[in-house]
């Protein structure tokens, strides 16, 4: 059974979400020591986490971005706030999804499982023995969701691998907004087109950062392209 570690201050709305949870045969772990949430995930190694943004001490965010320094593993971010900022810092923290208060507890399974499915199920990339190919000057690896360039190493989320692996299987032509969206979240049905956006952004950055000699360029009303020119 998967293990899902709740990272929740309200104690009404963690019971349900627990309940819930374990409803639906996943494992809910509760994190009860919020000063020291990175810790937890350490010892708990969940296969998701669902984060609350507004926690005593630090917010969400913060320990999104603790996490994300030594970890893949996906999460969804639980929160009253509604605003497209939030959910953008979200993504730029290396959140996965986003869910807005007050919600449909089958709906936050839904999205769970969907999470799931693509990290670990039939969408997902392969967790050992990947395979490791070459495109539009960058080396993929599969199995460590790490790509290289020019001898540098990007280590990138499972959702921003599958996105960049995605444009650059088909470098110089143009991917559709809706295929980028069905390969990555396999119900869009409960996915803003922001969070597409968001992750676009996110890896446009970080290949930006390693002085990459393509770029990943937008098609108003089409979709993305990853444009590369060999200079050698």
């Amino acid at each position: 059974m998967f293990r899902i570690l709740l990272v929740e201050d309200d104690d009404k709305l963690r019971s349900l979400i627990e309940g819930n949870l374990a409803k639906y045969g996943f494992t809910p772990l509760v994190v009860k020591d919020f000063g020291n949430v990175k810790q937890e995930v350490v010892s708990l190694s969940p296969d998701l986490v669902l984060l609350d943004v507004n926690l005593p001490q630090y917010d969400g965010f913060y320990w999104c971005r603790q996490i994300r320094s030594f970890s893949t593993v996906p999460i969804i971010f639980l929160s009253a706030r509604a605003g497209e900022m939030d959910q953008i810092m979200a993504m730029e923290n290396g959140g996965d999804d986003y869910v807005t208060k007050p919600f449909s507890l089958d709906v936050l399974v839904a999205k769970v499982r969907s999470v799931l499915r693509r990290v670990y199920g039939e969408y997902a990339v392969p967790a050992q023995g990947g395979g490791v190919w070459h495109v539009a000057g960058l080396t993929l690896n599969e199995g460590r969701l790490e790509v290289h360039y020019q001898e540098q190493l990007l280590e990138l989320s499972p959702t921003e691998f599958r996105l960049l692996s995605m444009l650059a299987r088909r470098a110089g032509r143009v991917v559709k907004r809706h295929e980028l969206l069905e390969g990555l979240w396999d119900n869009i049905e409960f996915v803003d087109e922001n969070t597409l956006n968001v992750n676009i952004a996110r890896v446009r950055r970080k290949l930006e950062e390693l002085g990459y000699a393509g770029e990943i360029i937008t098609k108003r009303g089409e979709g993305y392209l990853l444009s590369w020119k060999d200079n050698a």
